[in-house]
């Protein structure tokens, strides 16, 4: 099994650069999907309340042979549960259901800034962390001007941003800011659903590596320095998914698909329309 690489992270733990999504992963399907994820090398497991299956992921972390000091497990806070009491009792709800004692990242799954209730979520969290019930805390899809406004009125500053990722949608325009307050950046929707499988940038790249075009954008994304964190239900492919480290991408090739980046690439929802999920 190879040795994956670990990003530090600005509170001084690290995570696995590559771990295992299970959005649209239905609760009975997760203990199967996630413990073949974990034989196959996962060490990173990645769910949220809002997907309502981290009972099934608690049972595939009791059923592992893997112990549980070498798992990484994050979720994240849904929508409706924002605010300070919510989150903390919200958080209790996702500890029983994942059956562990301690998690590894917990996240602000979206800013919702119309309802206003995200710094009130992150003291909560900040509370979790300092009580040692959750190692690290982060965010998700998170512009800007809402990283500036909890660090300005908390001090803390999230050890993650994950937010959507991909070659057709490169994010570089705020880079900066995660760079200035080293927050990692970790990429949802990482392989651009999909659309990018059969672009000829890719599958020339692809074909010199003998690689598949997922394979490369995974490559991509971890050569950046990203965390990533690609989803499947299908053996195969979770274990090519993980098959990325025996190879890395010429200059050029980063150059290549470099260019592929469209400000207006985005697939999923923007961060300042989604108020209520």
């Amino acid at each position: 099994m190879p040795q994956q690489p670990r990003i530090t992270l600005n509170d001084g733990t690290s995570i696995p650069q590559l771990g295992f999504g299970v959005w649209q992963v239905p609760d009975a399907e997760a203990p199967a999907a996630v413990g073949e994820a974990i034989r196959v090398g996962y060490r990173l497991i990645d769910t949220a309340q809002a997907y309502e299956n981290e009972a099934g992921v608690g049972i595939a972390i009791r059923e592992s042979d893997c112990a549980r000091d070498r798992l990484y497990i994050t979720s994240k806070l849904h929508n409706r549960n924002q605010g300070y009491d919510s989150t903390l009792s919200s958080f209790d709800e996702s500890m029983a259901r994942l059956g562990i004692a301690v998690m590894d990242l917990f996240l602000i799954h979206w800013p919702m800034p119309a309802t206003d209730r995200y710094v009130e979520s992150w003291k909560a969290m900040v509370r979790l962390r300092e009580e040692g019930r959750v190692r690290s805390v982060g965010v998700s899809n998170f512009l800007p001007e809402h990283l500036e406004r909890i660090i300005g009125e908390t001090g803390v500053v999230p050890v993650v941003n994950q937010i959507e990722l991909h070659p057709g949608y490169q994010q570089r325009g705020v880079r900066a800011i995660h760079a200035a307050h080293n927050i990692a950046i970790e990429s949802w929707s990482p392989l651009g659903r999909g659309e990018f499988f059969s672009h000829p940038v890719l599958t020339e790249i692809a074909d010199k590596h003998d690689k598949t075009t997922a394979q490369v954008m995974l490559r991509w994304h971890l050569d950046q320095g990203l965390i990533v964190i690609p989803k499947s239900v299908t053996p195969g492919r979770i274990a090519e998914n993980f098959d990325v480290f025996d190879f890395s991408l010429a200059p050029e090739e980063m150059a290549a698909i470099a260019e592929l980046d469209d400000v207006n690439g985005k697939r999923g929802p923007k961060p300042e329309n989604v108020n209520l999920r």
